[in-house]
């Protein structure tokens, strides 16, 4: 079957029911995804199909239909800008402790923004719930995600 993940095509040779996350880390080399609980419950291998943010660990590699795109690739026209925000604030506000749900957050992180240029509290508390994060930096990255979005809307943050 072919899967097309960070801008690139690939061949694999895999069982349909195989989750998208094995193939990404086990066959494709592609480790920003995490594995975390292996059902959904913490946001360690949160990517993006067409977008839109999906748990890897959960789906099925036959049920991907569009595009993957994973931490390594969230670079593209527009994606870029809020990757770089998202990052940035990060930083600033000291989010990642022991940084192993970061990759989940920060791809969830701009895909809230894309949707939503300036969300609020609870629009951020929506998209993150079911992300997990055992140093309980979720007060820096509500923060975080506030900066970003002054950031990219020329605001300071």
């Amino acid at each position: 079957m072919k899967l097309r993940v960070n801008g690139t095509d690939h061949e694999i040779d895999v069982a349909g029911d195989m989750p998208l996350l094995w193939v990404l880390r086990d066959e494709l080399h592609v480790t920003g995804p995490k594995y975390g609980c292996g059902i959904a419950m913490c946001g360690a291998c949160t990517v993006h199909i067409d977008g839109q943010p999906v748990r890897a660990c959960v789906v099925p590699v036959a049920a991907v239909t569009g595009e993957v795109t994973t931490i390594e690739g969230l670079s593209g026209p527009g994606i870029a800008a809020r990757l770089s925000a998202v990052q940035s604030a990060w930083i600033e506000h000291q989010v990642a402790q022991c940084g192993y749900c970061q990759p989940g957050l920060i791809m969830t992180a701009a895909a809230l923004l894309a949707a939503n240029p300036e969300p609020g509290d609870a629009e951020i508390d929506r998209a993150l719930a079911g992300h997990l994060c055992r140093c309980g930096t979720y007060p820096r990255i509500r923060r975080a995600i506030h900066a970003a979005a002054a950031s990219l809307a020329g605001d300071t943050p």
